[in-house]
């Protein structure tokens, strides 16, 4: 009776951990099935609420009691008069005033501009609530990349102008190449003073090992059909002419992108900026490539004194699998940092 007692309890637990682990597996399942459904979410962020909380705070702390009961009376003055200003001119125009917003979008760029699936669903929610009242704003940074990529990141970004609302854009530290191809599609182009903007020109490189091949008695072969469908290869013997029909296609791509910056900066003379150099936003101003030397930090908190700055984020769900990577990885990362920070060990 003893030994079927126990055999019953041993039996119970281990039904019990089985089913466990089924809900787990289950509840895992289902979360993956969710995260296939929808595979990212929008994040709204009210930038004007956080500039009015950190003003508030350092207020609080270096004002004594009497200026603060003074600063709050002379708030509430200015706020009436502000709410009689905005009903006079409500009533004139016979509607209710609307507050303007600034939509604010950050994109960072990579080789091949995968950000752009981000800044696709960023602007199409934009475009479903913004008026011709209103701005999107975008914190640009890319040294360029993929011409295929960052063409269609500069056809999102000229959604907004097709709409009638005016962009911004604002490069703080480089919008070269690509990055620039995005930039010029703006009403109006910012930077900061030693940001790097330009660098209009198109570059294509690659080894080419076929000596190494013949030298070790190793045959490359290549089939294709159509005269060009290979030009030059990183394997088999480049030949004069692939070469010139390869720089072809390079020449015929910077001319494309000249004339696509011409056409949204009519005022630039291209022919000098297009040489593939670069300059920082001092000089850029100079060359016309922006309109007006100041930081995204400055713009935005003048903004937010008479409109509502909204930032808006798209934020797209990850597995299991790339949590857990990216997990091990920044774990990883922090070990190593604490063994070279303990062994004072810095990258020259």
């Amino acid at each position: 009776m003893e030994f079927l007692y126990e055999y019953g309890l041993f039996l119970a637990k281990t039904v019990t951990f089985v089913l466990a682990v089924l809900a787990i597996i289950a509840g895992i399942a289902a979360s993956a099935m969710k995260q296939n459904a929808k595979k990212g979410d929008l994040e709204i962020t009210d930038l004007s609420e956080q500039f009015r909380d950190v003003e508030e705070d350092i207020i609080h702390h270096i004002l004594s009691k009497e200026e603060l009961k003074q600063k709050e009376k002379e708030d509430k003055k200015i706020a009436k008069e502000k709410a009689k200003a905005d009903k006079k001119s409500a009533k004139s125009a016979d509607e209710n005033p609307k507050e303007s917003h600034v939509f604010v979008v950050d994109f960072k760029g990579s080789i091949d501009a995968k950000e752009v699936v981000s800044l696709r669903e960023e602007i199409s929610a934009i475009l479903m609530v913004a008026t011709e009242q209103d701005e999107v704003f975008v914190r640009l940074e890319s040294g360029g990349g993929m011409v295929h990529g960052y063409g269609l990141a500069s056809s999102q970004l000229d959604r907004i102008c097709q709409g009638n609302i005016p962009l911004t854009i604002s490069v703080d530290k480089v919008a070269a190449s690509g990055g620039y191809m995005m930039a010029c599609v703006a009403n109006k182009i910012i930077a900061a003073p030693f940001a790097i903007l330009g660098s209009i020109g198109v570059i294509a490189q690659l080894p080419n090992f076929n000596k190494i091949l013949k030298k070790n008695d190793i045959d490359f072969e290549q089939f294709t059909a159509g005269e060009f469908k290979r030009t030059v290869t990183m394997f088999g013997e480049n030949t004069d002419k692939a070469r010139k029909k390869f720089t072809e296609e390079i020449e015929e791509t910077h001319e494309l992108f000249k004339g696509f910056v011409a056409e949204h900066r009519p005022s630039l003379d291209i022919s000098k900026v297009a040489t593939g150099e670069h300059w920082f936003g001092l000089k850029a101003k100079e060359l016309g490539l922006v309109d007006d030397i100041q930081t995204s930090d400055d713009y935005l908190f003048s903004a937010s004194k008479d409109k509502k700055v909204i930032a808006i984020k798209y934020v797209t769900h990850k597995g299991l699998a790339e949590k857990f990577s990216k997990a091990m990885s920044m774990s990883v990362e922090s070990v190593l940092g604490k063994l070279m920070q303990r062994n004072k060990i810095f990258p020259s």
